[in-house]
């Protein structure tokens, strides 16, 4: 909805140009409005961004001074006029019009007191020294970072008002002391490093600080002079030597803290911590130039990461880590060529070598004439390499283009795999930093003459031809073993006898086909590469034409030596004798057979033996690259991945058994039983056709045969799938059941193995450093159940969970909750839904019971949850009376009545000493006693009574219908000093503490008693829901899976997750929900009838008609943002919880309330990348004006959410308006106002989206992540509570390597389609993701060796 702009009525005229006033390429800055709504901020062109801030500070102040205020509108208006004086930019016009009308009506209004320039410099001081001097121990960073803004804002009015020389000394040392703190006061993303302000509970931690004082030591670098500059730290230092950007320096400067600060939290004692680890920076480094040692080996490169003496070497470590993170911060679509990027490292760490050891800076040298800016670096490296990128791409047409003549991603990156990247000439520091007209063709045109020549682009190994022959090609192994096998299979079936003479050596013939068929591969092979034989190296060329010569010529020889080997026509023992022992005269086919097989025969012996295959692959050796160069062309990527011999031979004994499968059913049912009909077919002679002849003249049926036997040939060549559908669902059901999938698939099975998770959870999710923690777990599932306050918190976590999503309902979240434990009880205490109609059963069965003590304990113990819910039941009791009762005659009889109890007990007893029959009475009594201190009373002394009455009865049920003997244990019971007849007199149970503490902390356990007394049904239907049943089953089955154990939250992984956004819907409107369809059906009605439980379980929860939940709840069950963020946050959650539990119980409080914290901000980051979020802003369409009102509610409803954009905005560069790129990172504000603060601003070489979409959205955000793991998530999916509980095992897989194989670097997790149920072809496409991300990915990941997706059936 479009607010209003004029607050006055100055005309109809005026208030139609307003409404017509373009917001496209406006801007909204963060400076908030606490006052009336306005638009003044919103409708400022891009090409007029600094004006924003001015209108958003004169909105600020308004209430509090209209004057000033006015002046802030006057100097905006002149400042408009200086930055587009012709209005030639778009929308500028209509601001100055906007902002003139105003000015004029604001002077109408305004009567001037005093001078302008006594009011501007008194409001400035006052403001200063009431928000900036005592607010810096008062108020948070974000805070202060507003008042900055406002202050220097104020100022800028300041001097457009007042002269220079009329500005008084008070007013210009609060400017100075305001611009010499400027990065004090500026908004921060997780670090306020520099900020004033109140410091979060992360800045004070010792190893962040340590981390920050490692990077600040700056000692004997050499310092720039030529210009004016303050170094920090090694970011600055290396920003003046090459010009990155402020942006990008902040960035990455909390990168590497983070970084650095989660790898030496790691088994640290956090009590004696004082300075960083030099193996933490050493382990770091080794982590990041992985790939770049690799690509320096590669192109036989010595690397630039070379150390002086004269420094420390954990400085220099730190600079060239601090160097590779600004290069990657700031390379925007050049982080899709990571080779393009070890290129442009190597250059510019030489030269950062070369500064160290000239020990002087490249500013200082005397042939400089031009010092770096902040945005040299992407003038001169990152701008010339993506107009090479850009100018390709725009051949692309869209994808229409033919492969061949344009370069992508990839073909350009692969240009810096060969040595031809060294042609390119780098401009060294050195030799003078360059100008702008230099930097902005020379490198480009360089490129480009190494990547192309003429219409011919760098094809390095491959180029798409679009062509079936591609079937062939990419298959051909597959292909030609398939017709060989067909081939033997139907000479064996053919000949009658399997043991005649010429059987074996027809069926040598298949070689003759695997000749042929390679003769057609590497033919293909050769003509599709064609296109990419000028950029190929000679080596590659020579192998390309000898493979096609050989292969050429063994499709001859072989055919030759097989025809004159035909003169043998001995018996079927003599030829075989002949073919593997007669070696003195062995036939001329054979030994050219054994030649043939020759390559194949050492590439099998090589595969047994992958570690030697691993190691020449990596190798680089000139030796080495020479035998390998038959096999394969020499690429620098899938270089030793070929695993363990473990993992090879489950490989290939897989693939064995089902071929040896598919070939026999394909022989025996297929081939073998159209042999016979096919001879007879031939045999049968016909002279007259019905039909005109297919083929004249054939001396064969040969119609009749396609017919018969083109079925079987297609069938034959497909179903090697359907024979791996059928194996990978037994292999998978098979690894199901040994890995106890599925033992936990219903609520009875819950119920069963309910007693056993609480050991099961602490084994799992408790960390403990204990080496015995194994046999402890083992003696827990032993032993006796016990209470564990550690999952009783998860798991009511994970209830509550559910219970807000709507899941279940009120009733049903009070059976799911676990109750709290304040101290050891004496027997374990359990979900209600296990409990439930327990204790109405054994009164029911006490009732008729005349047997002995014995009989009676051996009946309850039968049910250990009846067992569980009478104790229980009886200590709660017990409690809850004692707690409500003051007098202490009354406490004496309670107690004696449970000594009596007790006493039956170890005397065996009880039925003796109480009358069975009277408990159901009892149990009435207490279910009406229970309901009154349930019940809310107004009125304390009526609410007192009833108690009063309620135990009254209670007492007199007990003496009269229960206890046999109840005079003779009752005696003696009165108050020291007063005599029998006044404990007569005086009336029981008057005394009760109604307001005891306790009582009120028990509340909820007096609820739990109440339905322990009064269920009487069963609770196997708890709950209802089949999804919240779904993932109940799910967790506990899960937690019983072999997965690693939790490591402590500081020891685990840090993470980020990362969701791309484009257009789609945030938040469901009112308006959109309750529009109609042509049907007449709106959205809002059609999800209460998919989820009629969850709208009922909404109600409940919410009990009133609140439109805005209603939006969110619709939402949450739509595939929009709010959902995706909302299940994304709950790793958030999670991790809150198990700092809570982790620190709970330690003893050093302030310091471990610290970390409890600051470890969620550590460890968990989340960004969402909207790349259109800025043209959302200024869009005319309502729609996109409410998404970006939308995403802004998300950030404020979630604090540690941030939002990464492209801000495109229009600069006016000699008299014409030019588009320029940003990306930009912004956060929510806090209460005290509504719009979003910029974080980082990195400005960009062009438009980011030059290639697709959705990898390019996420490329330019994921320089704002943290954490050395990344999940990416799509926009339409969701997480909960419980799985992101999983997160810290999950984040473990990463440090293990199975059976040899190297540590995983990526890991796939299941999905579940939360949108099955909206349709029958929703709910097929759902079981079929099912199948694949169960069984399907099972099999994948054993035998068949994808360690990326073995965690499917865990996480």
């Amino acid at each position: 909805m479009i607010r209003g702009i004029m607050a006055s009525s100055s005309g109809t005229s005026r208030s139609l140009l307003q409404r017509k006033m373009s917001r496209a390429q406006a801007i909204m800055l963060d400076l908030p409005n606490n006052g009336k709504a306005t638009v003044d901020t919103e409708i400022v062109p891009s090409s007029l961004a600094p004006i924003a801030p001015i209108l958003r500070v004169a909105n600020e102040i308004e209430k509090d001074n209209p004057r000033v205020a006015h002046l802030c509108h006057v100097y905006a208006f002149k400042k408009a006029k200086e930055m587009d004086p012709t209005s030639s930019g778009r929308g500028v016009r209509q601001l100055k019009t906007y902002l003139a009308n105003k000015i004029e009506d604001e002077k109408d209004e305004l009567q001037l007191q005093r001078t302008d320039q006594i009011e501007i410099q008194s409001f400035y001081q006052e403001f200063y020294e009431k928000y900036i001097r005592r607010s810096q121990d008062t108020k948070k960073p974000e805070e202060m970072a507003k008042f900055y803004q406002i202050a220097m804002v104020l100022y800028d009015v300041l001097k457009n008002v007042v002269p220079s020389p009329a500005v008084d000394y008070k007013t210009n040392r609060y400017a100075e002391e305001l611009k010499s703190k400027k990065e004090q006061y500026e908004h921060y993303n997780v670090l306020p490093l520099y900020s004033v302000g109140i410091k979060p509970a992360i800045m004070k931690l010792p190893e962040i600080n340590a981390a920050f004082q490692t990077i600040r030591n700056v000692q004997n670098l050499p310092m720039p002079r030529a210009y004016v500059t303050f170094i920090n730290d090694i970011f600055d230092w290396l920003s003046s030597l090459f010009g990155f950007q402020k942006g990008n320096v902040a960035n990455q400067r909390e990168h590497l803290i983070l970084l650095l600060t989660n790898l030496d939290m790691r088994a640290k004692d956090h009590q004696s911590y004082y300075e960083l680890d030099g193996i933490t920076v050493k382990q770091l480094m080794d982590e990041i130039f992985e790939n770049y040692i690799s690509w320096c080996n590669y192109l036989h490169k010595k690397p630039h990461i070379r150390f002086d003496q004269d420094y420390a070497e954990q400085q220099i470590q730190l600079v060239y880590i601090a160097l590779y993170l600004l290069i990657w911060g700031e390379a925007s679509n050049i982080r899709f060529m990571p080779e393009c990027i070890c290129y442009i490292f190597h250059n510019m760490a030489k030269d950062v070598y070369e500064t160290l050891s000239r020990k002087e800076h490249p500013v200082n040298s005397p042939n400089q004439t031009v010092a770096p800016n902040e945005e040299y670096f992407l003038r001169t490296i990152i701008t010339p390499l993506y107009q090479v990128l850009f100018q390709e791409a725009s051949k692309n047409k869209e994808g229409r283009a033919s492969h061949s003549v344009w370069s992508n991603y990839d073909d350009i990156n692969e240009f810096f795999w060969t040595e031809k990247c060294f042609r390119i000439h780098w401009h060294s520091v050195f030799e003078g930093y360059l100008s702008v007209d230099l930097a902005e063709g020379q490198l480009r045109k360089e490129i480009l003459d190494q990547i192309s020549s003429g219409k011919f682009h760098q094809k390095i190994n491959f180029v798409e031809v679009r062509t079936f022959w591609q079937l062939f090609r990419s298959f051909h192994r597959m292909w030609i073993f398939f017709i060989m096998a067909f081939q033997a299979m139907l000479i064996v079936a053919w000949t009658p006898a399997i043991f005649d003479k010429d059987v074996l050596r027809r069926v040598l013939s298949i070689f003759i086909t695997s000749a042929i068929l390679n003769f057609l591969q590497v033919t293909v092979d050769t003509v599709l590469s064609f296109k990419a034989w000028r950029s190929f190296e000679l080596s590659q060329t020579v192998r390309y034409l000898l493979k096609l010569v050989i292969a050429a010529l063994w499709a001859v020889v072989l055919p030759v030596g097989y025809s004159s080997s035909m003169q043998y026509t001995a018996g079927f023992m003599e030829s075989f004798n002949r073919w593997i022992g007669h070696f003195q005269n062995p036939s001329l086919y054979n030994i050219l057979v054994l030649l043939y097989l020759v390559p194949d025969a050492l590439a099998a012996a090589l595969f047994f033996f992958p570690s030697l295959w691993d190691k020449m692959e990596l190798l680089n050796w000139h030796i080495v690259n020479l035998v390998m160069w038959w096999a394969q062309p020499k690429v620098y990527v899938g270089r030793g991945m070929h695993g363990d011999i473990f993992s090879l031979l489950k490989y290939t004994m897989f693939w064995i058994i089902l071929l040896i499968v598919k070939l026999a059913f394909s022989y025996y049912v297929e081939i073998l039983p159209l042999v016979e009909p096919t001879k007879v077919i031939m045999g049968i002679h016909i002279e007259n056709y019905l039909l005109p002849e297919l083929v004249p003249g054939a001396t064969h049926k040969i119609g009749v045969i396609v017919a018969i036997w083109g079925p079987t040939v297609l069938v034959y060549f497909m179903d090697a799938q359907i024979w791996y559908a059928i194996f990978s669902a037994l292999l998978g059901g098979i690894l199901g059941v040994f890995r106890h999938l599925g033992e936990i698939r219903t609520l009875s099975m819950l119920r069963i193995r309910f007693q056993s998770m609480p050991s099961a959870f602490s084994y799992r999710f408790v960390p403990s450093s204990s080496q015995d923690t194994k046999l402890k777990h083992m003696q827990d599932r032993s032993s006796k159940p016990k209470n564990n306050p550690n999952f009783s918190q998860m798991w009511n976590e994970f209830i509550h969970s559910m219970r807000m999503e709507d899941l279940i309902s009120n009733r049903e979240k009070d059976f799911l909750l676990l109750p709290h434990f304040s101290g050891d009880d004496s027997a374990a205490q359990w979900p209600l839904f296990l409990l439930a109609s327990k204790i109405p059963a054994a009164l029911n069965m006490a009732k008729d019971f005349k047997g002995k003590h014995s009989e009676l304990v051996k009946m309850i113990k039968s049910d250990d949850y009846m067992h569980s819910a009478i104790t229980e039941c009886y200590e709660t009791l017990n409690h809850l009376i004692d707690g409500l009762l003051e007098d202490e005659a009354d406490k004496k009889t309670i107690k004696k009545i449970n000594d009596h109890i007790e006493m039956s007990i170890r005397e065996k007893k009880f039925p003796e000493k109480f009358k069975m029959s009277g408990l159901p009475l009892l149990g009435v009594k207490l279910d009406k006693f229970l309901y009154i201190l349930m019940t809310d009373c107004e009125d304390d002394g009526v609410c007192k009574a009833q108690i009063t009455k309620a135990l009254q009865s209670i007492m007199d049920t007990i003496q009269h219908d229960v206890m046999v003997d109840s005079q003779r244990v009752l005696e003696g019971v009165q108050e020291p000093g007063h005599s029998a007849q006044h404990q007569k007199e005086k009336q029981s149970f008057e005394k009760i503490n109604f307001h005891n503490t306790e009582v009120k902390f028990g509340r909820e356990k007096v609820k739990r008693l109440h339905l322990l007394l009064t269920v009487k049904e069963s609770a196997e239907n708890v709950p209802q829901n089949l999804e919240a049943r779904r993932r109940i089953t799910f967790f506990a089955n899960s937690i019983f899976m072999s997965m690693p154990r939790a490591p402590k939250v500081s020891d685990m992984h840090s993470f980020s997750v990362l969701i791309p956004y484009y257009k789609e819907e945030v938040i469901f409107s009112d308006e959109e929900l309750n529009k109609e369809t042509e049907d007449g059906i709106s959205i809002l009605f059609y999800l209460r009838k998919i989820y009629p439980d969850e709208w009922t379980n909404f109600q409940e929860r919410l009990n009133k008609n609140d439109k805005e939940e209603i939006c969110k709840w619709a939402s949450y069950r739509g595939q929009t943002l709010a959902r995706s963020v909302r299940g994304m946050m709950y790793y958030r959650n999670a991790l809150e919880l198990q700092c809570s539990v982790e620190f709970n119980d330690n003893a050093v409080f302030n310091e471990d309330y610290t970390r409890m914290q600051a470890l969620p901000d550590l460890k968990f980051s989340f960004v969402v990348s909207c790349q259109i979020y800025g043209a959302l802003k200024s869009s005319d369409d309502p729609r996109d004006q409410s998404r970006q009102k939308d995403i802004q509610k998300l950030m404020l409803m979630y604090p540690s959410l941030r939002v990464a954009y492209i801000d495109e905005r229009e600069e006016t560069v000699n008299g014409k308006p030019r588009k320029v790129y940003y990306s930009v990172l912004i956060k929510g504000g806090e209460k005290f106002d509504d719009y979003e603060r910029e974080i980082y601003r990195i400005k960009l070489p062009g438009p980011i989206k030059i290639g697709e979409g959705k990898p390019e959205n996420q490329n330019h955000a994921i320089i704002f992540t943290r954490g050395e793991a990344l999940q990416t998530i799509d926009m339409n999916q969701d997480n909960y509570f419980e799985e992101a509980f999983k997160m810290r095992n999950i984040l473990e897989e990463f440090k293990h390597s199975y059976h040899g194989h190297q540590k995983p670097t990526i890991l796939g997790l299941r999905e579940h389609i939360f949108t099955g149920s909206v349709s029958s072809l929703a709910w097929f496409m759902s079981n079929q993701e099912n199948s694949f991300v169960t069984i399907g990915q099972r099999c994948l990941a054993s035998p068949l060796s994808n360690q990326s997706l073995a965690k499917v059936d865990k996480f």
